[in-house]
């Protein structure tokens, strides 16, 4: 009934320009999730990401996997030990289907009774999976878009457009269920003075998922960019003020 994407991306980013790091690379990284089914609220259901994880739960959906997944991960278990411990423990598992990354690899598992067509697949620092499909060519579009995307455009964009990618090539077959769902989620350890609000998107019932999310998506970078543009310096004030506050007190 769904498909998703779990991705994780290192980024090398300017140092402090404005002091004795000037010239310096500082590494961060990035980590998103997107997914879509022909149901209403996916997006409270499936993806869950930090900024040292990302996983998505589907098929005969078990929030406490992702929830707890990433709790374990967050505690510095690697991805694979942290699901597939938790899979391990669950009566059900299967009829589940959960994947995920970390920063040092990636775990996927479909459960065998999955609805037909289901499947996962695994690159380089990113999972997707599905169930209820038309086909394999679903997955195959989906990993294919992410892989050929510009990486200086926003993750949560590209998250997006494999998305869309996916859902071209056929998405859910259960064409009778016309109320949908799609979401994206993406963290990232990256600092700025206001969280980039288009990194946290959710269409919870609509017949037109994916270009619902992506005008989403266009509305929020829009929204942000004028925001930062109007407010960033009492923005940066602020986190500044807070980091002297913290520092204080350690």
């Amino acid at each position: 009934m769904t498909f998703s994407i779990c991705v994780y991306e290192p980024v090398e980013t300017d140092g402090d320009e404005s002091g004795d790091d000037e010239g310096e690379r500082e590494h961060h990284d990035r980590f998103g999730v997107a997914v879509t089914t022909r149901l209403p609220g996916v997006g409270t259901l499936c993806p869950f990401a930090s900024e040292r994880g990302a996983v998505a739960t589907q098929s005969l959906v078990n929030v406490d996997l992702g929830r707890r997944g990433i709790e374990y991960i967050d505690d510095g278990l690697a991805v694979d030990d942290a699901l597939e411990s938790l899979l391990n423990a669950d009566h059900d598992a299967s009829s589940r289907q959960l994947h995920g990354v970390d920063a040092e690899g990636t775990f996927v598992f479909s459960g065998e009774e999955c609805g037909d067509w289901y499947g996962h697949r695994e690159g380089d620092g990113y999972t997707v999976a599905g169930n209820l499909l038309t086909g394999e060519s679903v997955l195959e579009a989906v990993a294919d878009s992410y892989e050929s995307s510009d990486r200086s455009a926003p993750l949560s964009k590209r998250l997006i457009d494999a998305l869309a990618a996916g859902h071209d090539e056929g998405g859910d077959k259960r064409e009778e269920l016309s109320v949908q769902s799609a979401a994206v989620v993406v963290r990232t350890t990256e600092e700025h003075p206001l969280d980039p609000s288009y990194n946290d998107l959710r269409v919870d019932a609509t017949e037109t998922p994916i270009a619902d999310l992506r005008e989403t998506y266009e509305f929020a970078k829009e929204g942000y960019e004028a925001a930062m543009e109007r407010y960033e310096e009492s923005y940066e004030a602020d986190q500044q003020e807070t980091e002297a506050s913290e520092a204080e007190e350690n």
